[in-house]
This record gives C-alpha cells, sequence and structure tokens, in this order.
C-alpha cells in the first residue's frame, strides 16, 4: 500500500507575522508623530505671517494716526490687549465707512487697515466668525493658531522702541517680563522682537 505524504503548504509562520506587525506599528506611529509635527510647524509658520500681517497693520496706523495703537502711553506689561489691536485695525474704520454721516470730530481710524480681521468673512481664523447678518463687535479678541490672544505692548516695556507684538505659543504660556527665549515659558512663543 501507497502512502502519500501531503506536504503541507507554505505559510507564513507566526513569528514572521508578529514581525510583519511590528513594522506596521513602528511605520503608523512615525506617520502619527511626522503629522503633528507637520501640524505644529504649520501652525507655527501661520502665526509668523499674521504677526507680520499685524505689525505691518499698525505701523499703517500710525504713519496716518501718528502713534501707535493703545488707549494708554504705555500698555501692560503682559500684553493683553488684542481686542484695542483689533478695535485699531478693523472695527474703528469699519464704523467709520458704515456710518452715514461720521462726526467732523472723528479721532479714531477712518480706514481698515487689514481686511481678513471681518468677523463675517473670516478665512484665517483670527476672530470669532459672525454671521453676515452681525455687526463686527468692540470685544473681539485676535487670536493666533492656538487660540491664544496675540500679545501686544507699546511704551515703556517694550523691548522694541516701537511695539512688542507675539504669540504666546502651544502651551499658552509666556514671561512677558524677560526677553530670553531660553526661559520655559518663552520657549515656544513667536515673536517680532
Amino acid at each position: 500500500m501507497k502512502t502519500h505524504i501531503r506536504r503541507a503548504r507554505p505559510a507564513f509562520t507566526l513569528v514572521e507575522v508578529l514581525v510583519v506587525m511590528t513594522i506596521i506599528a513602528i511605520l503608523a506611529g512615525l506617520v502619527v508623530v511626522g503629522m503633528e509635527f507637520a501640524k505644529q510647524r504649520q501652525a507655527s509658520e501661520k502665526a509668523k505671517v499674521q504677526i507680520a500681517l499685524l505689525s505691518k497693520g499698525i505701523e499703517e496706523y500710525k504713519a496716518d494716526m501718528g502713534a501707535y495703537p493703545g488707549e494708554l502711553d504705555d500698555t501692560p506689561i503682559d500684553g493683553k490687549v488684542s481686542e484695542q489691536i483689533y478695535q485699531a485695525l478693523f472695527k474703528d474704520g469699519y464704523d467709520y465707512t458704515e456710518s452715514a454721516s461720521p462726526s467732523a470730530t472723528w479721532e479714531k481710524a477712518t480706514k481698515i487697515y487689514i481686511a481678513e480681521l471681518d468677523p463675517r468673512n473670516n478665512k484665517m481664523g483670527w476672530v470669532t466668525k459672525l454671521k453676515l447678518t452681525e455687526t463686527p463687535s468692540d470685544k473681539l479678541e485676535i487670536t493666533d493658531p492656538w487660540g491664544n490672544g496675540y500679545r501686544y505692548r507699546k511704551g515703556n516695556d517694550a523691548q522694541n522702541p516701537d511695539f512688542d507684538l507675539w504669540s504666546i505659543g502651544k502651551d499658552g504660556k509666556t514671561n512677558a517680563t524677560s526677553p530670553a527665549m531660553t526661559i520655559d515659558e518663552n520657549k515656544d512663543d513667536i515673536r517680532n522682537f
């Protein structure tokens, strides 16, 4: 009687399957980490562009109005006056252009310096988005890509001779009294000084 020896079909061993799964897991982890890095870098670059646009608007405001925005000669050292920047660069000009008959003694800005700050057509996400039928408010804040208000100061507490403008970064912390980027709170800040 003949016995037929059946050959097993070639297949992967358990060890080979585990090795392949491990390689896939490592690659997936690298992709996730890489995507997070790219996302943070994109947010950082966006903040740099926004700071450059805001700085340009602030300089144009000074050229027209004779002084940098801000109600006081010296703004608070922590720079929490983002609403005043919004007011100066967009809201005052909006109020002037929307007014049927502006006052002859109008002492505020008469033009919109940064049209991208319009909360009804807010493609960059700088301010809280409003419906087209809503009127912009005085209390809107200009925010960075991480949702924190931009910081601004002028006067004696500023590091620059004109003004300081910065984002407090992803961690939401800053040490406004120190220009050193080596301090933990300042490491992720994006500054114009």
